[in-house]
């Protein structure tokens, strides 16, 4: 018989990384009936994917049982039935409850204090140091552990907190409570670090909507009034005025403007939008009053895509657990059934004594106790983070850290992040004026206004020190430019277009500004009382360390891609000059797709952007990467952040992941070789029990000493090599402070 494929979405609180993400995914798919299960982190979602007879509320109530409460949504993202005004107070509570509140932080709180106690102690009086270590490691340890027996519970024995639970008790059998207690108490500290990254992402992506107007002003009856946007139907007309935002989707009906599309888009330059022309929720019109007929509700039009765009790619994007995680799954058990074996087998099958051989077995337990594991690679871990973040290049955990060195596609987004952002101008134009000329008379028009073009112009004219004569009457011509008088004399600058239904251009003009144009360039013309007198261009140029990061990103293996919402001409005028394959005139849930397209092909991705158009893809690839000076929502969908805006700085970030991957490869081979040594030599009864411990503890030693190396890990043009990047110097050229915005 048949069953009906139903996908069914929880809020799940509490999560905070890969790893909870997977034992929460463990956990559902125990569950009878249960087929596939998709979980996102920042999202803080689950959904299932089951058949008619799988039940539901015994799922929900199995994973909170792990400490991540659960409750169902319905098909809007709204808590379902019963639980849906406290569902949503309790996720308001959750944005807007300080760090401090949060639930993992008040173990470490205990933790810490208990452990600062017993320091105290070990000090002021000696003969209570040792008890004191101890009741500070089972304050610390008492919640790790009842989370490790209820993971196993669920499907998930040897978790990290399976792993830490071993340590500590390995630790304290050894005579190191000291130590154990320490281990235990930085865990709990990451583990509420990880906490407030969620929740700050979680919060900039429920910001978004806050791009939308609340309201919507239209005209009834003669009258104009404001509505919720929520009650916009199809087809209603709204009034826009200059400076408002877009409160929907929508075409124009009537009116001219520039319409700043940036939050979509990401374009530089504002486009001019007249009768029939799109405009976008979210963006922000210009100097012009539009009339806009709503082309789609409110649930439907252009950021609550973008918002439901991350929300699934969060979703639909695999875990990537920890690394000490993976090798815990089959280290743990594996020394726990070769313990077991030497303890029993000998006495069994060959008549050997139980003493000796239980010793030997708890020889080899305490022997293969992962501490040094344990702390060493968050060692280098954290090492490799704050080597990172001292030079700007900030990295969302060990998981990131990880991936990044795996990229082979690196997406990047062209406005403000292969180019500067802001347009400059890059020619003046002199027909019949000279060229100080039409660039004095462009910036005494444009005085005041904070139009890029402007601001443009006039940044041209502060450098090059051009005279800026009082202008009147200067007045925005909407969709079109500005005019006014500079000495008595009519003045206009605005589009080829506007300019030329003033005045003809000539053919040596028009020749003169259509090459411009094939550049990628936008022009502003300038009339002079019915004469063309110049034009000037300007377009946002690339960064001037651009070229050099796409090449060090190629010699490190990876493809680099522009992935853009501006026109093709800007594109293809800039990746000329970079020499990196251009894909243009993207929607967010374009780049998206491609993302995922090359996902599907088997490439790992890193997209790179500024913008909130960019926050679907960023949140689709493996790693996400923003750029320094973007928008808030990027910087928190994003797995990583580039913070001084540096291109060269993409390739710097991978060769620290392949550094900080390399040290943590040498400090199991150095943990697991003692180890291997000293297990074979106790079997063998060469050595005991205490030099074989001495020899673990000096194991921990080096390892971690070998992880403290890479806190002096410098970028450099030959690191994406994957040679030890602590073996590198800084680089000679200046290049160090190129493209900061």
């Amino acid at each position: 018989m048949s069953q009906t494929e139903n996908r069914t979405r929880f809020r799940v609180e509490g999560m905070d990384c890969a790893s909870c993400a997977a034992k929460v995914e463990t956990a559902a798919l125990r569950v009878p009936g249960v087929e596939a299960v998709m979980v996102s982190v920042t999202a803080a979602t689950m959904v299932v994917t089951h058949g008619d007879d799988a039940d539901m509320r015994a799922l929900a109530r199995s994973i909170g049982r792990l400490g991540y409460p659960t409750s169902r949504l319905d098909d809007g993202g709204k808590a379902a039935g019963h639980d849906h005004a406290h569902a949503h107070a309790h996720a308001a509570d959750i944005v807007d409850a300080p760090w401090w509140n949060a639930p993992k932080v008040r173990p470490a709180a205990a933790s810490g204090v208990a452990l600062a106690i017993a320091t105290a102690f070990g000090v002021l009086a000696p003969s209570l140091a040792t008890p004191a270590f101890l009741l500070a490691l089972a304050i610390g340890l008492v919640p790790i552990a009842r989370r490790a027996v209820m993971a196993a519970l669920a499907g998930s024995p040897f978790s990290i907190e399976t792993l830490m639970t071993v340590a500590a008790v390995g630790a304290v059998l050894i005579g190191a409570a000291e130590e154990a207690a320490v281990v235990v108490f930085l865990f709990l500290v990451g583990e509420v670090l990880e906490g407030i990254a969620a929740a700050r992402a979680r919060a900039s992506i429920s910001s978004l909507v806050g791009l939308v107007p609340k309201t919507a002003r239209v005209e009834r009856n003669g009258a104009v009034e404001d509505v919720p946007v929520e009650a916009l139907a199809i087809g209603t007309v709204i009034l826009v005025r200059p400076g408002d935002r877009l409160p929907a989707d929508g075409t124009v009906e009537d009116g001219a403007s520039h319409v700043d599309e940036a939050p979509v888009t990401g374009e530089s330059m504002p486009r001019a939008k007249a009768k029939g022309d799109s405009v976008f929720a979210g963006t922000v019109n210009g100097a012009g009053v539009l009339r806009v007929r709503v082309t789609a509700a409110a649930e439907d039009n252009t950021i609550a895509r973008i918002v439901r765009l991350v929300a699934e790619a969060q979703e639909s994007r695999a875990p990537t657990e920890r690394i000490i995680d993976r090798f815990a799954r089959a280290y743990t058990p594996a020394i726990m059934a070769l313990a077991a074996l030497v303890a029993v087998a000998p006495p069994l099958l060959a008549g050997g004594d139980w003493s000796d051989w239980i010793y030997k077995g708890l020889a080899l337990l305490l022997i293969g106790c992962p501490c040094a594991l344990v702390i060493s690679t968050p060692a280098a871990v954290a090492a490799g983070l704050s080597a990172g973040a001292r030079r700007g290049l900030l990295m969302k955990g060990g998981a990131v850290l990880e991936t990044v060195g795996r990229v082979t596609v690196m997406a990047l987004d062209k406005t403000g992040t292969l180019t500067e952002g802001r347009p400059r101008v890059t020619d003046v134009l002199a027909f019949s004026a000279e060229r100080t000329t039409v660039l004095s008379l462009a910036a005494a028009l444009e005085a005041g206004s904070s139009h890029p073009f402007a601001v443009a112009i006039l940044a041209a004219a502060t450098e090059e020190r051009v005279p800026l004569p009082p202008a009147g009457a200067a007045r925005a011509v909407p969709g079109e430019g500005v005019e006014g008088k500079v000495g008595g004399v009519a003045f206009f600058l605005g589009s080829p277009e506007a300019a030329a239904r003033r005045c003809a251009l000539g053919e040596t003009e028009a020749a003169a500004v259509a090459s411009l144009q094939r550049t990628g360039k936008s022009l502003a013309v300038l009339v002079a009382n019915g004469r063309i007198a110049g034009a000037i261009a300007v377009r946002d140029e690339p960064r001037v360390d651009a070229r050099d990061g796409l090449d060090r990103l190629r010699a490190a293996g990876i493809r680099p891609l522009m992935l853009t919402g501006d026109t093709l001409a800007s594109a293809e005028a800039v990746g000329s000059d970079l020499g990196i394959e251009v894909r243009a005139g993207l929607m967010p849930d374009d780049k998206r797709a491609i993302v995922m397209a090359l996902r599907s092909e088997g490439a790992v991705v890193g997209k790179v952007g500024d913008g909130i158009n960019d926050a679907p893809a960023l949140a689709a690839a493996h790693v996400g990467i923003a750029m320094g000076g973007g928008t808030d929502v990027a910087l928190e969908t994003a797995d990583a952040a580039i913070l001084h805006g540096r291109v060269t700085d993409l390739a710097d970030i991978v060769a620290l992941s392949r550094a900080v991957m390399a040290n943590i490869r040498q400090n199991i081979a150095v943990a697991l070789g003692l180890k291997a040594l000293f297990l074979v030599t106790t079997v063998l009864g060469v050595t005991g029990l205490w030099p074989a411990i001495l020899a673990d503890t000096g194991a921990t030693v080096l390892v971690t000493a070998n992880a403290m190396r890479l806190l002096g890990w410098r970028p450099s043009a030959a690191a994406a090599s994957g040679k030890p990047a602590w073996a590198f110097r800084e680089p000679t050229h200046s290049q160090g402070g190129a493209g900061v915005v």
